[in-house]
């Protein structure tokens, strides 16, 4: 439990440091028995609110662990849920409140179903949600399976006999435990005694009754087996018998680490009776002297020393002079002679057995014939199986004979008191004593009397024979209140005390004794009188009584400390009051005002017009005198002028009443409050600073030394400007850290600009004139002045100065923009990207602006023109050369880094081509925030030439002739070899060709064909050409057909092979169509402005087609017999190829020889256009060389 507290007190602490509330909950998984009593602590920490927390408990159980199930509430009796309400109401399960912010849960004859997950929840009392408002812990509830069992017997032993006991422990419990074994012995409604025990740790010890034993080896406990325990006792004592049993307990150990014994169990007992073998006794008789006084008392005591006595029977007789006194049997009856009879009837004597070993003989009043000798006489005796008793051994001490003297008075008196001068008020104690020869033989009647100094004789007190006190008649009211007290201190001493004594106690103290001696009939009677006194001398207290007020500090400074001492005399002790009254009088008044009052009961009493001094004035008492100290701190104006103190003097009466019994006023003390002498040093350097406008201007002020550690300072800011006579007040901070603005922050609009800062040093201030502007160069300085706090809490100025000056002066910051200068030239193809890189190498500032602008030269055009600008709050634009060329859209600007510019033209033309260069403008924010232009500058040119593409077209040279029937179908293919780019587009034109009239045709059988279309010969040919070219089809870069040419239309198919290939089928072929065939291919590439123009265009070589009558009776048998159809078309050709290449071979060597080899207009001719061979691999006519004009020279 004190550890428990002490986490819970820790976990309050806790609470109180981090503010948060935290909900703890006892460690679990706890695992407990059925049947037992469990005990769950929970503490809140960090709250809000009232001090006494609720608390709620719920439970998880294993079947349903996400449904609550509540249990108890502190708050709420309605909280518990049906399973659990009859347990709360019959009060086997609640809530103990340790302190207001702990509790515990009280859970009695646990049983299986409340094993699960507890939940301890405190309800929310704080402003807001902060911290945790639960916890949780685990409880295992587990069978109670421990038994022990032990044999029930009774068992008679002897004395030494050893004795062996046994007792089986056992547990099933699954849960890891300890088990602690012990043997108890019990005696009736006593309390076990821990024979031997074997402790959880298996640890063995025993109680302090079995300890030395055990250490000796006389007592042994040990473990048979898994489950046996064995106690063996070697040597039994008669004090060993009793009811032995064994116990057993199963321990578990908390997450916490304690142990906790979740179950006890014991067997049932065995009854051992020991009887003891010694039977021998002593007996011895004892009294107090022999020597005895008549009517004094005598007690004889016989006293019997054996073995086991309680369980044993003895009988005790009593003589006189060998008369037998009394009896006194087992059963302690005493059985007295007729004439002690009869004395013990008038309670002269008794005879009585004091204890089971101790006979006592008492003769309260003895006579003179009681002298003689008295003994006694013990027997020991047996108890048959009928209840009688037989004498067996007896024995006495020796006889004690005593002698009883006659009464005779040998008494003297003396009297003493503690003081024989005392001050008034001090108590008076006075004792008398009665001095006798021997002891005292009867009863003292006592009187006090006092004799005043007039022999005035007076009885204060007395006491009877009886004991009985009466005051006298004159001190019977201060006797009511306790002022006069008599006392029998010892039967032959007397005191008597005088409280709060008076002067009038004053005088001669007597005691007067009277012996008194009951005779033998009963009746008092004189035996002899005596008397004593002693002087008292009392001092009156107002004897000497005076006021003396000093002080050593009769000038002192604000907020310093001064004390007022009032010096009382003489030195009083602490049982006389004396009123103690500060007074004082204001500088410039006449009257005193009661500042405080020491009362005589020790309190302070506060004057109605003090409330000033009250928390600055402490007054303090002497233990050792009844001096009074005033101290006063934190003086200042109100506390100076003149002090006085004035004491009065009381005496506390008999009746608790108050008398004053003088008054007294001390001397005037004049006291004056002065203000501190300044400290005050202000920095006087002076010092220049130069700086670039829109930097700050740093100023400080710096206090050298001060007055006090705790002067404030206000701090004023002024600016002196050359055609000003005075300063001008920028800023004032108060001594509150008020800030003031001057009418010169105004006017210049200084307010946003000012930053002011005191450092922690204190003595330190600085001002920030922030984006400094040309027009903030001037003189600065500081006005400081030092403010102390009066001790009635106003602030007061002290004392002022002035700093040094700091020259101030604010200029523009110098150019420094460069651009780079580099040269350059570029060439680039239409349709590509052009990058042109503007660079910034430094600038001015790097919280500057730029602007950067992009120009062009075009050829003979001097005047540069803007292509695009870029402005400093990061916007595009578009030149005048943007909107001619068409450059929207196709012009992209990037800064990859800080003064890094880059103008793309995507998508270039030929008109693109021009000189450019950029033009960058700097600018630089004013404190104002209005931005200016500060510098600019312009970077090197870069030289731009925009061309087309070279023409790579040309198309396939070769193509084979073709001999087809009529009525079928023949193919005129027209390939592109090369082309200029892979994005061009190409526009197909079929032609048929003819020769015009005059000229030599190109093939037979073209003069029956009629021209019905116009020549589309190109204009600006220096010669006519002779061919007559007829449109089949034509195809333009867009795939838009043109019209079919009239003899063909209807018969022709257009197919695009390959992205190269393009074919155009003749279908229905007739003889008209005989003739020579060519195809025109245009190449078109896309211009800058999204539109195409046309590259170049080039023709192929003319092919020829024959087309076949079908009537032919020769082409029937041509192509009916093989080998005639080889002989005519396959053997014709090695011969005309060897031919051919004969006359080649001629031409060559004769071009070398003779100079009419020359071409037309001296140009060698390098080549000669194919002979046309009219060839169809199917059914045609024999091949038809045909060598056109020009061919052959």
């Amino acid at each position: 439990m004190k550890c428990f507290l002490l986490v819970l007190s820790c976990l309050a602490v806790l609470g109180e440091v981090t503010a948060q509330r935290q909900v703890a909950v006892q460690e679990g998984p706890l695992y407990r028995t059925e049947g037992s009593h469990i005990t769950i602590w929970c503490n809140v920490s960090g709250y809000q609110g009232p001090s006494e927390q609720n608390f709620q408990w719920s439970i998880y159980l294993p079947s349903a662990p996400e449904r609550e199930v509540q249990i108890v509430s502190t708050v709420d009796s309605s909280f518990p849920y049906a399973i659990y309400t009859q347990r709360v109401r019959g009060g086997k399960i609640y809530v103990e409140r340790v302190q207001d912010h702990s509790a515990l849960l009280h859970i009695t004859e646990l049983q299986a179903r409340d094993a699960g997950e507890y939940e301890c929840h405190t309800p929310n009392t704080d402003e807001r949600y902060f911290g945790s408002y639960s916890a949780k812990m685990n409880l295992v509830v587990i069978p109670d399976s421990l038994q022990t069992t032990a044999m029930p017997q009774t068992l008679h032993k002897v004395e030494q006999d050893p004795l062996e006991l046994t007792c089986e422990v056992v547990t099933e419990t699954l849960q890891h435990s300890h088990l602690s074994v012990a043997w108890l012995r019990q005696r009736g409604s006593e309390k076990p005694v821990e024979v031997i025990a074997l402790s959880r740790d298996f640890v063995l010890h025993s109680g302090t009754e079995y300890a030395q034993r055990q250490s000796l080896g006389e007592v042994r406990l040990d473990k048979l087996g898994s489950t046996t325990f064995r106690l063996t006792v070697f040597h039994l004592q008669p004090s060993d018998q009793g009811e032995f049993y064994c116990e057993a307990a199963e321990w578990v150990q908390d997450p916490d680490g304690s142990w906790y014994a979740m179950t006890r169990k014991r067997s049932e007992g065995t009854v051992v009776t020991v009887q003891p073998t010694d039977k021998e006794f002593t007996v011895r008789l004892e009294t107090e002297k022999r020597l005895y006084t008549m009517g004094e008392p005598v007690e004889f005591r016989c006293i019997l020393e054996a073995q086991n006595v309680p369980d044993r029977y003895f009988a005790v007789s009593w003589a006189f002079n060998s008369s037998l006194i009394a009896s006194m049997g087992p059963n302690a009856v005493p059985v007295l002679n007729s004439e002690f009879a009869h004395r013990e009837a008038k309670g002269q004597l008794k005879v009585a057995k004091e204890s089971d070993s101790v006979f006592v003989l008492k003769i309260y009043h003895l006579r003179q014939e009681d002298s003689g000798k008295y003994n006694c006489r013990v027997t020991e005796r047996e108890k048959t199986v009928t209840g009688e008793f037989i004498d067996k051994e007896s024995k006495r001490p020796k006889n004690i004979p005593i002698i009883v003297l006659p009464i005779k008075s040998s008494i003297s008196v003396e009297v003493a008191s503690n003081a024989s001068v005392v001050l008034e008020g001090e108590n008076l104690h006075l004792s008398c004593s009665v001095r006798t020869a021997g002891k005292p033989q009867g009863r003292f009647s006592v009187i006090w009397q006092l004799v005043d100094r007039q022999n005035r004789r007076s009885n204060i007190v007395w006491l009877d024979r009886d004991g009985t006190v009466q005051p006298g008649a004159s001190y019977w009211e201060r006797s009511s209140f306790g002022g006069v007290q008599m006392e029998q201190v010892q039967p032959s001493s007397f005191s008597l005390g005088i409280f709060n004594s008076r002067k009038e106690d004053e005088g001669q103290y007597e005691c007067h004794v009277t012996e008194w001696v009951r005779a033998v009939d009963g009746e008092w009677q004189i035996v002899g009188e005596r008397r004593a006194s002693t002087p008292i001398s009392i001092t009156a207290l107002e004897t000497g009584f005076a006021v003396t007020a000093i002080s050593r500090t009769p000038g002192v400074t604000y907020s310093d400390s001064f004390d007022l001492q009032c010096i009382i005399k003489p030195h009083y002790p602490g049982r006389v009051p004396v009123s103690v009254t500060w007074r004082f009088q204001p500088v410039g008044t006449v009257e005193f005002q009661d500042l405080v009052t020491f009362t005589r009961d020790g309190g302070v009493q506060w004057g109605d017009r003090s409330s000033s001094f009250r928390t600055r004035t402490a007054i303090e008492k002497a233990e050792s005198s009844s001096n009074v100290r005033l101290s006063i701190s934190r003086a200042s104006d109100t506390e100076a002028g003149k002090y006085q103190c004035a004491a009065e003097l009381w005496r506390r009466n008999y009746n608790s009443s108050w008398t004053r019994l003088a008054e007294r006023a001390s001397n005037l003390l004049e006291i004056r409050v002065l203000q501190p002498v300044t400290k005050l040093q202000v920095s006087k350097s002076k010092r220049t600073l130069s700086l670039v406008e829109n930097r700050p201007i740093q100023l400080s002020c710096s206090v050298r030394s001060q007055t006090s550690q705790n002067s404030h300072f206000a701090v004023l800011w002024y600016v002196h400007k050359p055609s000003d006579a005075d300063g001008k007040l920028i800023l004032k901070t108060t001594h509150s850290s008020a800030f003031e603005y001057g009418t010169y922050a105004e006017e210049e609009g200084l307010r946003a600009r000012l930053q002011f800062e005191r450092h922690v040093s204190g003595g330190l201030f600085s001002l920030t004139v922030q984006r400094a502007e040309v027009s903030d160069s001037g003189s600065y300085y500081c006005h400081v002045e030092e403010w102390l706090l009066s001790p009635n809490y106003a602030w007061y100025k002290l004392a002022e100065e002035v700093s040094g000056r700091t020259e101030v002066t604010v200029k523009q910051p110098d150019s420094r923009l460069k651009l780079s200068q580099a040269q350059g030239n570029l060439s680039v193809l239409e349709t590509q990207q052009v990058q042109l890189e503007c660079v910034v190498l430094n600038r001015t500032s790097a919280a500057s602006q730029l602007a950067v602008e992009w120009f062009v030269w075009k050829p003979n055009h001097p005047e540069r023109e803007a292509v695009a600008r870029l402005s400093r709050e990061a916007t595009f634009h578009y030149g005048e050369q943007a909107a001619k060329n068409n450059l929207k859209g196709r012009l992209h600007l990037e800064s990859p880094s800080s003064g890094t510019y880059r103008l793309f033209i995507q998508n270039v033309a030929v008109q693109d081509s021009g000189t450019y260069s950029c033009h960058v403008e700097e600018w630089l924010p004013s404190p104002r925030g209005v931005w200016y232009k500060r510098a600019e500058d312009t970077a090197g040119q870069t030289a731009v030439t925009v061309t087309r593409p070279d023409a790579a077209l040309q198309v396939d040279t070769v193509v084979p002739n073709a001999t087809v029937s009529e009525r079928e179908a023949f193919q005129l293919d027209c390939s592109v070899v090369s082309r200029s780019s892979q994005e061009s587009r190409f526009a197909v034109a079929w032609f048929s060709l003819r020769t015009k009239a005059g000229g030599k045709r190109g093939s037979p059988g073209l003069e029956e064909q009629e021209q019905e279309d116009e020549d589309e010969g190109e204009e600006g040919e220096e010669e006519e050409d002779p061919t007559e070219r007829t449109v089949l089809l034509s195809v333009g870069p867009d795939a838009v057909f043109g019209p079919e040419g009239r003899p063909w239309e209807g018969r022709l198919r257009f197919q695009r092979l390959s992205p190269l290939l393009y074919r155009l089928s003749v279908l229905q072929a007739s003889p008209r169509d005989t003739g020579n065939y060519s195809c025109r291919v245009e190449e078109w590439l896309p211009s800058p402005q999204k539109g195409w123009y046309r590259l170049v265009e080039e023709e192929s070589a003319p092919v020829s087609v024959h087309v076949l009558d079908t009537s032919s009776t020769l082409q029937s048998v041509i192509c009916s017999n093989d080998a005639l159809f080889y002989f005519v078309f396959f053997y014709p050709f090695p011969i005309f190829g060897i031919l051919i290449i004969t006359i080649l071979l001629v031409r060559f060597k004769s071009r070398n020889s003779s100079k009419n080899s020359d071409g037309k207009n001296g140009v060698p001719l390098l080549w000669i256009k194919e002979p046309h061979l009219n060839y169809s691999p199917t059914c045609l006519e024999p091949p038809v060389l045909s060598i056109h004009p020009g061919a052959i020279d």
